[in-house]
């Protein structure tokens, strides 16, 4: 079956969103490309100086799901209005090309760095965690019909994780991801009724958290993996990203999570499971871009961040779950 996984993005030219913008939302400027993953997008720069992102998206994206980011996002303005999230400028619009209908939206550009262009200091990371906490307390009580879908980027499809194994490129590499799925069903699905549900960003990743010159988290992008799961996801998500490439990765993790903790306290059971988590998303990590590797063999940016997962994934297969979580509840109490 398709989805926004299996079909090519977008190919939209820099003239052709500049042709967008004028005749849908009157503006006019200029296009430059942005990297996205299954979408397309533009930075536009209006002849009076103002940036937006114009998204065009994958002819697979249902038009619920987009509705979903666009309420998530003003619910959590509404909560916190010092939160930097994108709005929606506008409606969402339809742009026919080639018999094909896109769905064309303008959103607001957060100014910022990304938190993969900048060197981060303990505090920094613990500021970081505080930022997820702030938005897990502004999306407190959000529901949306369409939020509660099996999602490929979800912690708790692990059946999709199995389903891409022979994807992978050795035994050894089938092994560990084994390995993983097996502690997260001994450890974490007998408790799993324990865990909190709520609706998480589920992308706090190393190319969509915003930081200001001083080290603090002030703004965070691209909602379109938004999903009703644990809300220990958020924490545990984040901490796969700033975990990678890192002589000590429990440091950075740990500082995530004491930050997030602070600001939205986690049950044990939470406190228990993040490591778990955070294991599951490198399975995902690294078993979806095998299988779309296979699919889009062209495209380079699928493998970039494989190596560091797969490194951080053999360093907790080594030293242990049981250890880990043990560490991370210390940390975070302390």
């Amino acid at each position: 079956m398709s989805s926004v996984f299996t079909t090519h993005p977008p190919t939209f030219s820099k003239s052709e969103a500049e042709k967008i913008c004028a005749s849908i939302f009157g503006l006019s400027g200029k296009a430059q490309d942005l990297y996205s993953d299954r979408d397309q997008n533009f930075l536009f720069q209006s002849d009076s100086d103002q940036k937006y992102v114009l998204k065009i998206s994958n002819p697979e994206e249902r038009r619920e799901i987009l509705d979903l980011q666009n309420e998530a996002t003003l619910f959590i303005h509404s909560k916190d209005s010092d939160l930097g999230v994108p709005l929606q400028i506008g409606e969402i619009e339809e742009f026919e090309k080639d018999g094909q209908i896109y769905f064309i939206r303008l959103i607001e550009y957060l100014r910022g760095r990304f938190l993969k262009d900048v060197d981060m200091s303990d505090s920094d990371h613990e500021k970081l965690g505080e930022f997820l906490g702030k938005l897990s307390q502004s999306l407190a009580g959000f529901s949306h019909p369409a939020a509660d879908r099996e999602f490929e980027w979800d912690v708790r499809t692990t059946n999709l994780i199995k389903s891409r194994l022979d994807y992978l490129g050795s035994e050894s590499e089938k092994k560990t991801v084994t390995h993983f799925l097996n502690e997260y069903k001994k450890n974490i699905l007998p408790i799993s009724n324990e865990l909190r549900m709520a609706v998480i960003h589920n992308d706090g990743n190393d190319h969509n958290v915003l930081i200001n010159d001083k080290g603090k988290t002030t703004g965070i992008i691209d909602f379109g993996d938004i999903v009703y799961s644990y809300q220990v996801g958020e924490p545990a998500v984040c901490m796969t990203y700033v975990g990678l490439e890192k002589d000590d990765p429990f440091t950075p993790m740990a500082k995530v999570f004491k930050g997030y903790h602070s600001c939205f306290p986690l049950k044990d059971s939470e406190l228990k499971s993040a490591i778990y988590l955070t294991c599951v998303r490198l399975c995902i990590s690294v078993t979806m871009s095998a299988w779309r590797m296979n699919l889009f063999p062209e495209n380079e940016y699928l493998s970039v961040s494989q190596k560091p997962a797969w490194d951080l994934l053999r360093k907790l297969e080594k030293e242990g779950l049981k250890e880990w979580s043990k560490r991370l509840i210390d940390f975070v109490n302390c």
